[in-house]
This record gives structure tokens, C-alpha cells and sequence, in this order.
């Protein structure tokens, strides 16, 4: 039997900090997530200084979670209500620095790109989905959001903080769903355009794989922009990529951008590992008929005649759209649409690519 939201605070209430208050009253605990026998939350001190003297609080808030009957699994975060004191500043843009050959982050043992050949076709939705699913299946995973004009990760997975730079060099990335990020969003007020020439584009790029503390990662997905242009082009060539998705929807027009994306990638030597197909029919949810609104099978149609695998079809569904209007990701979840992308996770790693 699961353990209950109730029995983890009861828990919690008995780890003390030294004026005789516990984590609660303090008003400590964040987000807490009971999924089945694992037991997520997040202890956030008032300012780094504090921060920096609760680990053995940390500990014993971990440890006593861990004793209760029907837990299997406890992950605690300790993080501070804002940056250090007197941190350097960090700034995001400006023109690339010289490289002596492709860059891969430490620890980061694979780079995948997932593209698309024109906008409105998904391509971000799918990012977050299945960076979640991968991690749901046991993989540790980073997703970069590099659509530097449309950042869309943030809303998308629920996050809208500034990561945090000890040295004005080193970014912090955050947290979401089991999944590390990082996205220019995080560093913008939103609604606020970026304006930048491409130099400065290829310099964020290269900020938020160099830069980024990713640490240790079976796979860090890359959201990139719609269209074959600088960020393609610069994570094509200066990072060690080990393959590309792209999505399209089945629709003609979508295709024919589709087949730019594959282009692309062949003429910069990317190796392209599948497609997905998104949108490709709509199920009505009071009757159950399908409506093909795009048309239906182009883009398995184009797998086969590229020779590379279909990934997977995913039907337009309003949950998703919800889900990810609200910072949650289906894939997070439970239903028909959670366990598609599971499939298509469990394809890429069963298939070694991620």
C-alpha cells in the first residue's frame, strides 16, 4: 500500500531545526510527490547561507521518510528561497568563443537534436514529453530549450525561476519532472522578444552547453527551433551530436519542411534516428471515431522511404495541450497519450539511441 501525503508530513514533523520548530512549521517543504513508492520533495531554505547548514537536516528528513512502510525510494532537494549574496552576475548572448574541435558536456553521455522543418508542428510538446518519459523509464535526462526566439520549455514544464551562477561562469540548470533544464526563457521576463544576430544565437548556444553544470546524463535532449538556421547549424558542428529526430505532422506542407530538416542533417552529417509523427488523427472523445484532420501515414510514408525507423504516431489530444498549458507534461502522468510516449521512449532505449 502506498504511502499517504499525510503519513510523509506526520514524518516530517519530527525532524527539528535547533529553535525546536520543525521543517513544516517552518514552512520548508515544497513540492512533495507521492508517485507509487517513491517520494519526491524539495527543502528550500531562506538564502544560501542557511542552505549551506541544513544538509544534515536534509539527511534526516530523508532518512525518516524512508523508515515509513510502503516507501521504496526518497529523493530530497535543498535549495535557498534566492541566489547567494552578492553573486556575478551572469550574461547570456554575445559573440561564440573560439573551440578546438566539437563539445560534448561532461558527463553527458549522448546529444540529441530534435527538430522539425516548420513551426506549429509540436516539435517542443514532444520535447518535454519525452525527456519526462525517458526519465519515468529510469533514465537520467536533460532537456536544453535552444528555440532562442520561442522559448517555450518553461510554461511547458512548469519552471519559471532564474538559475543560479556561483561565479557568473556557471549556470545551475533546474529541476522539473525528474528532468534537468535549462532555456533562455529562464533568463528573460516573459513576453520580452530577444533581438539578437545570429553570432550572439550561436554564443547562447554554446553558453548553455558549456556552461551548464548538466551533470551526469544518459541523454540531454535539445529543443531546437523550427527551420534549418544558426542554432541547427552550430549544434550540428561544434557539439558531438549523436543523432537527430524530427517531427512533422502528416500534412503535405508539413513535409515538405519535414524533408528540409532531413536534408539538413545530411548534408552537416547528423545521423538521423527516426521520426515521429504528430497529429496524425483526432479521436473523437463522445463517439470514438477518428478523423484524419492532416491526412494520415506521410510521415511514416517518408520513414520508409529514408530508410530510418518511424518512432512513433501520436493523435491530437486535447489532455496534452492542457497538460502542457499548465507546466505539467502528459507523459508525467497516467492514460493513453502517457503510455505512447512511454512506447516511444522505451523504443529509443531499447534501440541504444538513448
Amino acid at each position: 500500500m502506498s504511502v499517504t501525503k499525510a503519513e510523509v508530513e506526520a514524518a516530517l514533523e519530527r525532524v527539528q531545526l535547533p529553535d525546536g520548530k520543525s521543517l513544516l512549521s517552518h514552512d520548508l517543504i515544497r513540492a512533495l510527490v507521492i508517485d507509487g513508492e517513491k517520494v519526491r520533495f524539495v527543502i528550500e531554505a531562506p538564502n544560501a547561507d542557511v542552505a549551506r547548514q541544513m544538509a544534515p537536516l536534509r539527511d534526516a528528513a530523508e532518512q525518516v521518510v524512508r523508515d515509513l512502510p510502503g516507501v521504496g525510494d526518497v529523493s530530497v532537494a535543498l535549495t535557498a528561497h534566492g541566489p547567494a549574496p552578492k553573486a556575478p552576475s551572469l550574461k547570456i548572448g554575445g559573440h561564440p568563443k573560439p573551440q578546438e574541435g566539437p563539445m560534448k558536456p561532461s558527463g553527458v553521455k549522448r546529444i540529441l537534436a530534435i527538430g522539425s522543418g516548420k513551426g506549429g508542428v509540436g516539435k517542443s510538446t514532444v520535447s518535454s514529453n519525452l525527456a519526462v518519459a525517458l526519465a519515468r523509464a529510469g533514465r537520467k535526462v536533460g532537456l536544453l530549450d535552444a528555440d532562442i526566439y520561442g522559448p517555450s520549455q518553461p510554461r511547458m514544464m512548469g519552471v519559471n525561476k532564474r538559475p543560479a551562477s556561483p561565479d557568473g561562469k556557471t549556470i545551475i540548470p533546474l529541476q522539473a519532472h525528474g528532468v534537468t533544464l535549462m532555456s533562455i526563457g529562464f533568463m528573460l521576463e516573459e513576453g520580452k522578444a530577444v533581438v539578437w544576430r545570429g553570432p550572439m544565437l550561436m554564443g547562447a548556444l554554446q553558453q548553455m552547453l558549456g556552461q551548464v553544470e548538466w551533470g551526469e546524463l544518459d541523454v540531454l535532449l535539445v529543443d531546437l527551433p523550427p527551420g534549418t538556421g544558426d542554432v541547427q547549424l552550430t549544434l550540428c558542428t561544434k557539439s558531438e551530436l549523436s543523432g537527430a529526430i524530427v517531427v512533422s505532422t502528416p500534412q503535405d506542407v508539413a513535409l515538405i519542411d519535414a524533408r528540409k530538416a532531413l536534408d539538413m542533417f545530411a548534408t552537416l552529417k547528423t545521423p538521423v534516428l527516426g521520426l515521429i509523427e504528430n497529429m496524425s488523427m483526432f479521436v473523437c472523445p463522445d463517439c470514438g471515431s477518428q478523423h484524419e484532420i492532416f491526412g494520415h501515414g506521410g510521415v511514416a510514408a517518408e520513414a520508409d522511404k529514408m530508410g530510418v525507423p518511424l518512432l512513433g504516431s501520436l493523435p491530437i489530444d486535447l489532455e496534452t495541450r492542457l497538460a502542457g498549458d499548465n507546466g505539467t507534461p502528459v507523459a508525467a502522468g497516467e492514460g493513453a497519450m502517457a503510455d505512447a510516449y512511454a512506447r516511444i521512449a522505451r523504443g529509443l532505449i531499447d534501440g541504444g539511441m538513448a
